[in-house]
């Protein structure tokens, strides 16, 4: 019987939820245009559409926010986030954001020009989205064991070496703009990267003169699995993992939304760049606002600078870490397919196993998504062709190299209970499964298309 981890935690503050019916959620979906992300909250019972600014904040951070100092330059906060951000990353530069992808808005034309490449492990949407809108192409050089979704590899988000190599050496080092290190490997299921493969991946690009940037999102989750899995850093603490994590790149991004646990912010980080970092405040004035506040308030830097903390605490990266372990073990028990092992963060269901009937360009993992959501009010997302915006110079529909749908658990948010709930309706949705269609697009914008796109099922 798998195992669940118990809450580091008491709860004092709850929300209640809204309980529908089948008949109600078909309409739902229909308004919706089947697209998900149309939903309105008060309709969703379970909500496992992203882990990004959806979890539960703390009494600390909430007395933190009280404590905000709102003065337009030079608050609190801002000081004592860059503390937080120099003591936990080792960087020197920190400049606050209102979250992730304004971080890579700001940061990326820093790096790329119009015709280069940007190489990572696997890019996420919105760094995908950044990196196009500076008329770039994103290259994901993932290591093959990321695509056998049954087998157990430790550290399936690596960067395979030889073949970033090899593609530095095709394409010219003029050609690539920046090498991405995403931490967790988000689209290849939330799966951890290697201390020795960003360190390797570190040397390739120090070797060719190409900048690094990590992809911080889940910086902790990550460090959690090298000192779980990783020989020589099982007595290391969280954040020495951290430091020596970071000291390899240049430059970070982060949505602060993920592992610092709280529900707006981003950062960007510079090691010792200065001249790089004059650009990023540059940019941030014009985009985002006076640099000491970067988009937020002064309590919601407050709440960050706190969540940084809590989030590398090992009993609750421990629970944290053991949830998704515990939903995992009770899906592949009942023989649906994920990402085996779970990342940090989500289940990653492998929908092209489940649906094997439906081809990629009719989008399996969305049909799942919307399928679990009918079926019991689970809101989750494709994490596949549905996500991948058609080719700028074809129009072509991109195949995803993996097919899946997303349940992403907000931190300290849902109980065993409602895990239980997520696993009953995917296993009366996997009796039925051949029964499932396809979709296809009716509308989309030429960016990001997933957010917003309209859909409507296949007869």
């Amino acid at each position: 019987m798998p195992k669940y981890i118990p809450e580091p935690f008491k709860i004092k503050v709850v929300e209640p939820l809204t309980m529908t019916t089948r008949e109600e959620r078909e309409q739902y979906l229909k308004e919706a245009n089947y697209n998900l992300f149309a939903l309105k909250s008060d309709y969703v019972y379970i909500d496992m559409l992203s882990d990004s600014g959806s979890g539960a904040m703390s009494d600390s951070q909430w007395a933190g926010m009280m404590r905000g100092d709102e003065s337009y330059a030079g608050a609190r906060g801002y000081y004592r986030l860059v503390d937080a951000v120099r003591d936990i990353f080792g960087y020197r530069y920190v400049q606050p954001v209102h979250q992730g992808r304004a971080a890579e808005k700001i940061l990326y034309p820093c790096f790329l020009k119009e015709g280069q490449f940007s190489v990572a492990n696997m890019h996420f949407d919105t760094t995908r989205g950044h990196v196009a809108l500076c008329n770039a192409t994103p290259k994901d050089i993932v290591v093959p064991e990321a695509r056998d979704t049954e087998n157990y590899a430790p550290f399936k988000g690596n960067m395979n070496i030889p073949a970033l190599r090899a593609f530095i050496e095709e394409v010219g080092p003029e050609k690539v703009g920046v090498i991405v290190m995403t931490i967790t490997n988000n689209t290849a299921g939330g799966q951890p990267v290697s201390m020795e493969n960003i360190r390797e991946t570190s040397k390739v690009a120090k070797e060719y003169g190409i900048p690094m940037v990590i992809d911080a999102a889940r910086f902790a989750e990550n460090a959690y699995f090298i000192k779980m899995r990783e020989p020589g850093y099982a007595d290391k603490s969280i954040i020495e993992i951290t430091r020596e994590a970071f000291s390899y790149a240049d430059a970070f991004t982060m949505s602060a939304k993920k592992d610092a646990i709280v529900n707006i912010g981003g950062l960007i980080g510079v090691k010792e760049d200065e001249e790089l970092f004059t650009k990023v405040q540059g940019l941030t004035v014009p985009y985002e606002g006076f640099i000491t506040y970067g988009g937020l308030a002064g309590r919601d830097l407050e709440a960050l600078a706190i969540g940084l903390y809590e989030g590398i605490e090992l009993d609750y990266l421990r629970y944290r870490i053991g949830q998704v372990e515990y939903l995992g073990d009770v899906l592949r028990e009942a023989g649906i397919p994920i990402q085996y092992p779970v990342g940090g963060h989500a289940i990653f269901i492998d929908a092209k196993k489940l649906l094997p009937h439906i081809p990629y360009y009719q989008f399996p993992g969305q049909a799942l998504a919307i399928e679990l959501y009918r079926e019991a009010g689970i809101r989750g997302c494709d994490i596949g062709s549905y996500m991948l915006d058609p080719d700028p110079v074809t129009g072509e529909q991109p195949e995803a190299e993996l097919e899946f749908t997303r349940l992403c658990l907000p931190r300290r948010v849902y109980t065993q209970a409602h895990l239980d709930v997520v696993a009953e309706a995917l296993i009366n949705i996997k009796k039925r499964a051949h029964e499932i269609k396809g979709y296809e697009i009716v509308w989309q914008p030429k960016v990001l298309r997933h957010f917003t796109a309209k859909l409507r099922p296949i007869e």
